[in-house]
């Protein structure tokens, strides 16, 4: 997915399970990054993008996030547009999916204490090591070694989308130009893969799209303007 991801596993269960659990998570994120990445040719997102494949013989998994691209474009009045680049690119919603899936797979399996960052995607389910809430960093948008804000919790889906590393990569799909006014967005909710997308969404529709994240039911958000401003939603679970 071109990015570094990082799994701590907290459950108190047999190192040897967990080191298990550990590469089982592993293989099914190599495997998804296999299968809808855009810079792999022989991926299935871009053979199905290319006409080399039928839909009808697309994996279970592509029908499942295909169809939910399709309800978020709706659910963001098409500013979450998984052709604004004129390909099929699902990426604003498969990175967050896939590390929900996966989150998902450790509670099924019994490591119910668990944090997973997939590149400033973060999905935490129980409590840390030292038994308290897990803490959430939220890179500072001009400075890489420093955070802007920190959030806790027992049970977070934390995305954040924004241009500080790929620069201005979010296009507004209604202008096909790359999206202004926001430097970083970060939307807090119960499933990563939705919060992904909205994030994502909200940078496509420049400073507009603050107010469309206060009027999001059921999420959390914190904004960094252009111009430097940090609004945020009053009950984001800060750190003390």
């Amino acid at each position: 997915m071109g990015t570094a991801i990082s799994l701590d596993l907290a459950t108190d269960l047999p190192a040897a399970t967990l080191r298990e659990l550990a590469d089982d998570t592993f293989r099914w994120l190599r495997g998804v990054d296999a299968r809808f990445t855009t810079y792999r040719e022989d991926s299935e997102v871009r053979r199905l993008d290319r006409g080399e494949l039928p839909l009808s013989g697309a994996s279970a998994d592509l029908h499942a996030v295909l169809a939910r691209c399709a309800d978020l474009w709706g659910d963001t009045d098409g500013f979450f547009d998984a052709y604004a680049t004129g390909r099929l690119d699902p990426s604003g919603y498969v990175k967050g999916w896939a590390a929900q899936v996966a989150s998902d797979r450790l509670v099924a399996a019994g490591v119910v204490d668990h944090c997973l960052n997939a590149g400033g995607d973060v999905r935490v389910r129980g409590h840390s090591s030292s038994g308290r809430p897990w803490r959430i960093g939220v890179r500072h948008p001009w400075d890489a070694d420093t955070t802007c804000l920190v959030l806790t919790g027992t049970d977070l889906a934390v995305a954040t989308s924004g241009i500080y590393e790929r620069g201005h990569h979010v296009l507004d799909p209604r202008r096909g130009v790359p999206a202004r006014g926001l430097r970083s967005v970060t939307v807090v909710g119960p499933d990563l893969g939705v919060a992904d997308a909205y994030a994502t969404a909200a940078v496509a529709m420049g400073v507009a799209g603050v107010g469309w994240l206060d009027r999001l039911p059921g999420h959390l958000h914190a904004v960094v303007t252009d111009d430097g401003r940090l609004l945020r939603s009053a009950a984001l679970p800060l750190a003390d």
